[in-house]
């Protein structure tokens, strides 16, 4: 009862096979893992840097100095 039968085993060996077999399969999905977080992050540093090259909000006092210069 305590030990594990020949089928146990066999589930186990399958699963680890899945898991660490065949070309670093586990390697793969962390360095895809990785290369989307670094994609979000750049994602972000671009609306941040969008933001920045906006032209500045333009207050009252300056829209009138330009209407009375044109």
């Amino acid at each position: 009862m305590g030990s594990f039968s020949i089928w146990h085993w066999l589930i186990v060996l399958v699963v680890f096979a899945l898991l660490f077999g065949g070309r670093g399969k586990i390697s793969s999905v962390m360095g895809d893992a990785a290369k989307g977080i670094r994609a979000f992050r750049d994602g972000l540093k671009g609306e941040e840097a969008e933001e920045a090259k906006a032209e500045p909000v333009k207050t009252i006092p300056e829209r009138e100095k330009d209407e009375v210069r044109s």
